[in-house]
C-alpha cells in the first residue's frame, strides 16, 4: 500500500463527510457506502485534475445504471467550432493495495461510448443525468460543432494493460485524431494536490542571453533546449503551472499543440521550432547566474512558475517521451521575470498579456478591477461575502463567487439567460461591461445570485413531475423570477439597493417556490407552439434555450415565436 493510495483514501472519506447532503439529495446515493466512495473518488479526480468548482464537479457525475461506462462527463460550449468534452471512468478499490491495473473491459466500454454517445444518429439508452448532458452535446454536434474528446481512466491502482493499449490504438483510426487518452492514478492526484510548493531549480541555457533591469525588476531573455524544458517539466510537473491560467489542452484535437508536436517530429522543421513558437514565460522571486561567463549560462531560479508556455512545456514533455534525444536540436525562447513576492498585479498582467495561443479564463485577472472592489464592499455591507479570486477552499453559504454573480446578473437583470450559460468564457471579457456596469450594486448582485441558486436547486433536485425543459432552462426561470420580484415590489431595478434589500430578500425566501412554478408554466406555454409531441426531444429543447427569441417572447418584447420547426 503506497502513501499516495492512503492519502487518496483519506481525501475520499473527507469528501463523503463534507458533501453528505449532495451525495444524498443530488446524486441520490442513499446509504450505499460503496457507491459513495466511488462518487467521491470521481469528485476528487475531476475537481483536482480539471480545476472545476464544487457545483461543476457534481453536475458532471453521471455514474449509475445505463451509464454506458461513463461515470462523469464534462464539456464546454463550442469555441472556434470545436466542442471540448472530457469523460471519466473511475475504478476505486477498497482494499487499497494499489496494484490493480485499470481493466481492459472498462477501456473497451469507453471506446464504445465514444463511438456512440457523440453521434446524434445513434440511439442509446442512458440514465437521466447522462442523457441530459449527452443530448445537449448532440445538439451542438448537429449544429456543426466538432467533438474533441479527452477520455480519462482513473483508479487508485496502476494504468491500463498492454492489451487495453492495443484496443486504444486500434480505435484511433476510427476516431480520426479527435480523442486523447489519459490515465490518472494516486501519484498523479497527489502531485496535483501538492502543486503549490515553491520551486527552486537550475536552468541550463543555450548560447548568449540578455539581462536588463526595468523599474527595479530584472528580466532575462535567452534560449533553452526543448530537452531541458522536458527535464524541468518531468521533475516538477504540475507544481510549475500553479499560476498558469490555462490547463493543458492535450495533443488530440488541439491545433496549436498538434502543430508544435508535428514540428518536433519533422527533422527538417525541428531546428526552426524557436522561430515558430511563442516561447515560455517564467516568473520568480530571484534568479542568479555567472555574469563573467559569456554564454551557456546555468541560471539558479527561486520560486519558479511558468505563467505562459504551459501548453509548450506539456507538448514538449509528451514528444520527448515518444521521440527521445532526437529532438534536442530544437530550442525555445525563455523569458524570466524577477519580481517581488507581493508584486501580484504585475504577475497577473504578465500572465494575461502573454497568454494568446489558446483561450484564457479572465475571472482572476479582473479581480483587481475597481468595479470588482467596489462591488465587494457593497456586498460586505449587506452581510455577505464576495470572492473575486479563486481560492482553494469551498464557498460558504453566505458567499458568492464573481463567476456566479456574473452569470446571475447577466441572466436576470440583463435578460440574457442564453448567454449566461453558453458564453461563460466571455463574462469577464466581451460581456464584462454589460454585466458589471457602473450602476450594479451589492443588493442587485446578491438578489440575482439567490434567485439563480433557487432555480439551480430545482434543476439539481427535480421532483417527479418536473418539466422536460428544466435541465436546460434554469437561467430562463431565474430571469422570470427576477421580473416577478420587481413587479411585486413595484420598483424598477435601479431602486433595488441597500434600502430595499431586506424586503427583496424576504420575498425571495418566502416566494421562490411560487416564482419557480409561475416561470415553469410561462415557459411551458411559450414552448408549446414550437413542437409536436413527436418532435419534442431533449436535443431540440437544448437548442431552443440557446435562442434569444425565446427571451423576447417571455419578456413580451418580441412577439410570439413563430411555430416553425427548429433546424439542428
Amino acid at each position: 500500500m503506497s502513501l499516495a493510495t492512503q492519502i487518496i483514501d483519506q481525501q475520499v472519506s473527507g469528501i463523503i463527510e463534507k458533501y453528505a447532503d449532495a451525495f444524498t439529495d443530488e446524486l441520490r446515493l442513499g446509504n450505499d457506502e460503496r457507491k459513495k466512495r466511488s462518487a467521491a473518488f470521481l469528485f476528487l479526480v475531476a475537481k483536482t485534475a480539471f480545476d472545476l468548482t464544487d457545483e461543476e464537479t457534481f453536475d458532471g457525475i453521471v455514474d449509475g445504471g445505463n451509464d454506458f461506462g461513463v461515470d462523469a462527463l464534462y464539456f464546454e460550449p463550442p469555441n472556434d467550432g470545436e466542442l471540448r468534452i472530457t469523460l471519466i471512468q473511475g475504478k476505486y478499490k477498497t482494499d487499497l493495495s494499489g496494484d490493480s491495473a485499470f481493466p481492459e473491459n472498462a477501456i473497451a466500454k469507453m471506446i464504445d461510448a465514444i463511438g456512440a454517445l457523440f453521434d446524434p444518429n445513434k440511439t442509446v439508452t442512458l440514465n437521466e443525468r447522462l442523457e441530459q448532458r449527452v443530448e445537449e452535446i448532440r445538439s451542438f454536434v448537429k449544429e456543426g460543432a466538432i467533438p474533441r474528446v479527452t477520455a480519462v481512466a482513473a483508479n487508485n491502482g496502476t494504468s491500463w494493460t498492454m492489451e487495453a493499449q492495443q484496443r486504444i490504438d486500434n480505435a484511433a483510426a476510427d476516431f480520426n485524431g479527435q480523442v486523447g487518452w489519459r490515465h490518472i492514478g494516486p501519484e498523479d492526484i497527489l502531485a496535483l494536490l501538492q502543486a503549490r510548493q515553491p520551486i527552486s531549480a537550475e536552468l541550463k541555457l543555450v548560447g548568449q542571453a540578455t539581462v536588463e533591469t526595468f523599474d527595479f525588476r530584472r528580466v532575462l531573455i535567452g534560449r533553452m533546449s526543448v530537452s531541458e524544458l522536458a527535464r524541468l517539466t518531468n521533475e516538477y510537473d504540475n507544481q510549475l503551472f500553479e499560476k498558469n491560467i490555462r490547463r493543458y489542452l492535450g495533443l488530440a484535437g488541439n491545433r496549436v499543440n498538434e502543430e508544435m508536436a508535428n514540428t518536433l517530429r519533422d527533422s527538417n522543421k525541428r531546428s526552426n521550432f524557436y522561430f515558430y513558437n511563442n516561447g515560455v514565460t517564467i516568473t520568480c522571486s530571484q534568479f542568479r547566474h555567472n555574469a563573467l561567463q559569456k554564454d551557456n549560462w546555468t541560471i539558479h531560479v527561486n520560486d519558479l512558475q511558468i505563467v505562459n508556455g504551459g501548453q509548450t512545456a506539456r507538448t514538449v514533455q509528451k514528444m520527448y517521451e515518444k521521440i527521445g534525444p532526437e529532438i534536442e536540436g530544437a530550442e525555445v525562447l525563455i523569458r524570466i521575470y524577477e519580481l517581488q513576492h507581493n508584486d501580484t498585479e504585475i504577475v497577473e498582467a504578465i500572465t494575461f498579456a502573454t497568454n494568446s495561443q489558446n483561450p484564457v479564463d479572465l475571472k482572476d485577472l479582473k479581480a483587481n478591477d475597481l468595479r470588482q472592489k467596489a462591488l465587494s464592499e457593497s456586498i460586505a455591507g449587506l452581510g455577505y461575502k464576495y470572492r473575486a479570486k479563486r481560492e482553494d477552499r469551498s464557498v460558504s453559504p453566505d458567499e458568492f463567487t464573481s463567476a456566479v454573480v456574473a452569470e446571475a446578473v447577466l441572466a436576470i437583470w440583463r435578460r440574457r439567460p442564453h448567454q449566461a450559460r453558453f458564453r461563460s468564457r466571455e463574462h469577464f471579457g466581451a460581456l464584462y461591461d454589460t454585466i458589471f456596469e457602473k450602476n450594479l450594486n451589492g443588493a442587485q448582485a446578491i438578489i440575482a445570485a439567490l434567485l439563480l441558486r433557487h432555480a439551480e436547486n430545482r434543476r439539481k433536485r427535480p421532483p417527479q413531475d418536473a418539466p422536460d425543459f428544466l435541465a436546460y432552462g434554469s437561467r430562463f426561470i431565474a430571469m422570470l423570477m427576477g421580473r416577478y420580484l420587481l413587479e411585486e415590489m413595484n420598483i424598477p431595478l435601479h431602486q433595488l439597493d441597500h434600502r430595499t434589500f431586506d424586503r427583496a430578500r424576504e420575498r425571495v425566501e418566502q416566494k421562490s417556490d411560487n416564482y419557480v412554478s409561475r416561470a415553469e408554466q410561462q415557459i411551458g406555454e411559450a414552448l408549446s407552439p414550437l413542437f409536436s409531441e413527436r418532435d419534442r426531444t431533449l436535443q431540440r429543447l437544448s437548442a431552443t434555450f440557446r435562442r434569444s427569441d425565446l427571451v423576447d417572447t417571455l419578456m413580451n418584447t418580441g412577439g410570439e415565436i413563430s411555430p416553425r420547426p427548429i433546424s439542428l
